[in-house]
C-alpha cells in the first residue's frame, strides 16, 4: 500500500484542489508552450524510401528535383454557344492572361505552353511551383485567386484546376471535415455509454472530460516533441483516435473500482481511504497498461519510415498524459465527488429516508450466462472459440497489399474531379516515370547517349508514350529522364512499365556506365517502393512487438505461461480482424453499406498499424481482468473459482470500455479517405472480437483447463496458508485507516 500509484492518490485526496488546479495549469501550460514553438512538419526529404527515394535525393543535389505542379484546363462552357474555333480562340488568349497573372506570382517558378487535347476541346496551362513538395499545398491559395480571376473575366469560359498541391490541400479540408463528423458521432454514444455505466451524469462526465483535457494537453505537448520527430499531418488524428479510447477507459477503470469498494464497505471507509483503494489495484493496472501500450507502440520506430514514426510518437504522448491524469488528478475529483454524496446521503437520513444504492461489483446473471460455457465445457468452448477465429483469419490467405496512391481519394474533393477530367482529356500525361543517373561531370555526354538510347527502348515500348525530356545539372554530375506513361498510376500497365525500366532497359543502357548511381523515382516508384519498404521491416517489429508483449504480461503476472497466452490471444484476434478486413475491403463485400470502392487491396500501413496498436490496447483488458483473478488467488481463493469470480466483476467495465473505443474506432469508418476506413474497422473488429471473444470464451476456458499452471513459474500466486488468510482478507478489504 506504499507503491508510488498509492503514495500520489494519497496526496491528490489529501491536497484535492492543488491537485485539480494543478493538472489545468498543466493542460494550459501544455497548450501554450506548444503554440509557441509551433509544429514542424516533415519534409518532402524525410519520406524517402527505397529506390525512388535514393533517385530523389540524388536529382534534388542537382537541384533537378521535380516541382509540385498545377493544371488550369479552360474550355468553353457548354451553354456558351461558341463554335469550337470561337472557343479555341477566347481560351488561348485567357490562357495568356493566366500566364501572365501565374508568372508575377512569388510562389511560381514557371508556367508551360498551352497544350490543347487532341479533341481540340480543351487548353491545358501546367504551372511549376517553387520549394518544398509538401509545402506545396499552403501556397495553392495563390494560384486558386488568379484562375478564379480570369474565369470571372471569361463568363464564356470554365477554368479548373487540379494538381497535387490543390489535391493535398482537398484533402486536409475533406480529413478536418471528417474529424468533425467522427467527434459528432463519438462523444455523445461514450456519454450514453457512461451513463449507462455509472446512472449519473456526473460521474459519466468524469472519463469524458478527462479523456479530452488529456487530448489537448497531448496536442500541445506533441507540437514540442515534433522539433525532434518531424509530424506527418497525422498526429493529430491519432491523438484524438486513441487519447479518447484510452483516456476514457483508465478512468473508467480507476473509477469503477472506487465505486465497487464504496458499495463493499457500506459507508465504513472514507473517500480518502476507498481512493487509496483504487489506486493499489486499479491503479497499478493502469500504469501497467499504459506502459504496456506505450512499448508496444515504441516499435514502430524500428520500421525506418517517418509516418509510423509520427503515429508512434502522437500514441506515446497521448498515453502517457492519459495516465499522468488518472494517477493525479482523478484521485482528487473522486474525493470532491465523494465527499459531496457523503454530504447528500447524510441530509437524507436526516430526512429518513433510506440511502441511495451505490452500484458496485458486476457480475450479475448476463456475465454469468455468458460465462456458463467456458465454465462448463471449457476444452470445447476453447476449441470452437479458436476455430471461428481460425475461420475469420483465413482470407489472409489471399492479402494484397498496395500503397494508397492518389488516384484512391475520394472523388467528392473537387480537385479529384477535375483530376479524372484531366487524365481523361491528357492520357499521354497520366504518369511520369524519372531516370536518375550521377556520373563524374566527365562523363555527361556517355550518360546523355545512354539515356537517348534508353528513351527509344522506352519509345518502342506500348506501355510508354515517346514523350521524353533529359535534363542535365549545372556540373554536368546528375542527369534525369522523364518518360510519360499513359496509364493511372495505380493501373497494372503503370507497375509493369516501372518492372520494364528498373529490370531491362535501365541495366542495359545507363547501368553499363562504369562507378554510374542510377535509380528510377516518381509516383509508381513511390508506390512500389513503399509496401516492398514495409514488408522488408515487418518482422523485425512484429519480432520485437512479440517479444514486448511477452515480457510485459511476465512482469505483470510474474507468469511465463500467461505471458505466451497473451501472446497467443493476440495473434489470434488481430490475424481475425485483418481476415474480415480483407473480406470487407479487399473483396469488397461492403462497399454500398460503408459508401467506399474497393481498391483491391488493403493499405500498406495497415496491417502493420493494427499489430502494434491492439496489443498495446489489447492489455488493457488482459491486465484488468488477470489482475483482478490473480487478487482472488492471493487472496487464497482457488484458481477456478478467482478466474470465474474475476472475469464476472471486471466482464462489466471491459464492456463498457470496449464499447468506448469500438465508437473511436467505428467514427473513423465514416471518414472518406480509405486507408482511415481500413484502420478504423480493422480496429473496432479487433476490439470487439478481443472483449468478446477472447475475454468471455478463450480466456476463461484457457485459465479453467491450465488451473495452477496459470501462474507458472510464480509462486506468489498461489493460496497461502489458511492461518494468514484471514488477516489477509481483512488488510486486502481495509488497508488504511478511516481518516474520516
Amino acid at each position: 500500500m506504499n507503491s508510488l500509484t498509492v503514495r500520489m492518490a494519497r496526496w491528490s485526496a489529501l491536497h484535492p484542489w492543488r491537485a485539480i488546479i494543478g493538472w489545468l495549469v498543466f493542460v494550459a501550460l501544455c497548450l501554450a508552450v506548444g503554440s509557441a514553438v509551433g509544429l514542424n512538419s516533415a519534409k518532402t526529404a524525410d519520406y524517402r524510401v527505397g529506390e525512388a527515394g535514393r533517385a530523389e535525393a540524388m536529382a534534388a543535389e542537382g537541384n533537378l528535383e521535380r516541382r509540385s505542379t498545377e493544371q488550369v484546363l479552360i474550355s468553353a462552357r457548354s451553354d456558351a454557344g461558341l463554335d469550337r474555333g470561337a472557343a479555341e480562340v477566347s481560351a488561348r488568349a485567357a490562357a495568356r492572361d493566366l500566364t501572365v497573372r501565374m508568372e508575377r506570382l512569388p510562389e511560381v517558378a514557371g508556367v508551360a505552353d498551352p497544350l490543347l487535347s487532341e479533341d481540340s476541346r480543351i487548353l491545358m496551362v501546367e504551372v511549376a511551383l517553387k520549394g518544398e513538395e509538401r509545402d506545396a499545398k499552403d501556397k495553392v491559395d495563390a494560384l486558386l485567386a488568379q484562375t478564379e480571376a480570369v474565369r470571372k473575366a471569361n463568363p464564356e469560359l470554365l477554368l479548373e484546376e487540379t494538381g497535387s498541391p490543390s489535391i493535398s490541400k482537398g484533402v486536409d479540408q475533406q480529413r478536418g471535415d471528417d474529424l468533425a463528423l467522427s467527434e459528432a458521432i463519438t462523444l455523445p454514444v461514450t456519454l450514453i455509454t457512461l451513463l449507462i455505466v455509472f446512472g449519473s451524469v456526473t460521474m459519466a462526465g468524469v472519463p469524458l472530460l478527462l479523456a479530452l483535457s488529456s487530448i489537448a494537453a497531448a496536442v500541445g505537448l506533441s507540437m514540442v516533441v515534433s522539433h525532434l520527430s518531424p509530424d506527418t499531418g497525422v498526429g493529430t488524428n491519432i491523438i484524438l483516435m486513441i487519447g479518447l479510447a484510452v483516456g476514457v477507459d483508465y478512468t473508467l477503470f480507476y473509477l469503477k473500482r472506487e465505486r465497487e469498494e464504496r458499495a463493499r464497505s457500506g459507508g465504513r471507509l472514507s473517500s480518502e481511504a476507498l481512493v487509496e483503494l483504487a489506486a493499489a489495484t486499479s491503479g497499478r493496472a493502469v500504469v501497467v497498461s499504459g506502459l504496456a501500450v506505450v512499448v508496444s507502440t515504441a516499435t514502430l520506430f524500428l520500421a525506418s519510415d517517418v509516418i509510423f514514426t509520427s503515429l508512434a510518437t502522437g500514441t506515446i504522448v497521448v498515453v502517457l498524459v492519459a495516465v499522468l491524469s488518472s494517477l493525479t488528478v482523478l484521485p482528487a475529483l473522486l474525493v470532491k465527488l465523494g465527499k459531496r454524496g457523503e454530504r447528500r446521503e447524510s441530509r437524507r437520513a436526516a430526512r429518513g429516508k433510506r440511502p441511495r444504492r451505490v452500484r458496485g461489483e458486476g457480475g450479475g446473471r448476463v456475465w454469468t450466462a455468458l460465462l456458463r460455457p467456458a465454465t462448463r465445457n471449457p476444452m470445447a468452448t476453447l476449441c470452437l472459440a479458436v476455430v471461428a477465429l481460425l475461420a475469420l483469419a483465413a482470407p489472409l490467405a489471399g492479402l494484397k497489399i498496395t500503397e494508397m496512391s492518389r488516384d484512391t481519394h475520394s472523388r467528392e474533393i473537387p480537385a479529384m474531379q477535375v483530376y479524372d477530367r484531366l487524365n481523361e482529356a491528357f492520357p499521354e500525361r497520366r504518369v511520369t516515370h524519372d531516370v536518375v543517373v550521377r556520373a563524374e561531370a566527365g562523363r555527361s555526354g556517355e550518360v546523355r547517349a545512354a539515356l537517348e538510347e534508353l528513351a527509344e527502348r522506352a519509345d518502342a515500348d506500348p506501355l510508354f508514350t515517346g514523350e521524353s525530356r533529359i535534363r542535365t545539372s549545372d556540373d554536368r554530375r546528375t542527369s534525369v529522364l522523364a518518360l510519360k506513361v499513359p496509364h493511372l498510376g495505380n493501373s497494372d500497365e503503370a507497375y509493369d512499365s516501372l518492372d520494364h525500366l528498373r529490370d531491362d532497359y535501365v541495366p542495359a543502357t545507363v547501368g553499363r556506365i562504369d562507378a554510374a548511381e542510377t535509380g528510377v523515382s516518381g509516383d509508381v516508384a513511390r508506390y512500389a517502393d513503399y509496401p516492398a519498404h514495409q514488408n522488408g521491416k515487418l518482422p523485425l517489429v512484429l519480432g520485437a512487438l512479440l517479444l514486448v508483449t511477452f515480457a510485459m504480461t511476465v512482469y505483470a503476472f510474474r507468469s511465463v505461461v500467461l505471458g505466451l497466452l497473451g501472446v497467443v490471444l493476440n495473434l489470434l484476434s488481430a490475424a481475425a480482424a485483418l481476415g474480415m478486413l480483407v473480406l470487407v475491403f479487399q473483396n469488397g463485400w461492403a462497399e454500398g453499406l460503408l459508401n467506399f470502392e474497393s481498391t483491391g487491396s488493403i493499405g500498406s500501413r495497415v496491417p502493420l498499424f493494427l499489430f502494434v496498436i491492439l496489443f498495446g490496447l489489447s492489455m488493457d483488458y488482459q491486465v484488468f481482468v488477470v489482475s483482478r483473478i490473480r487478487e482472488g488467488v492471493l487472496a487464497g481463493v482457488p484458481t477456478r473459482q478467482a478466474v470465474l469470480d474475476g472475469i464476472r466483476t471486471s466482464a462489466g467495465v471491459v464492456t463498457s470500455a470496449a464499447v468506448v473505443m469500438m465508437t473511436v474506432f467505428v467514427s473513423f469508418v465514416f471518414l472518406h479517405i480509405i486507408e482511415m476506413k481500413q484502420i478504423g474497422f480493422v480496429l473496432a473488429t479487433a476490439v470487439l472480437l478481443d472483449a468478446f471473444i477472447i475475454r468471455i470464451m478463450i480466456l476463461p476456458a484457457a485459465m479453467l483447463l491450465l488451473g495452477e499452471a496459470s501462474w507458472w513459474p510464480s509462486r506468489g500466486a498461489r493460496p497461502r496458508p489458511t492461518a494468514d488468510r484471514r488477516e489477509d482478507e481483512a488488510t486486502t478489504k481495509s488497508p488504511v485507516p478511516d481518516v474520516r
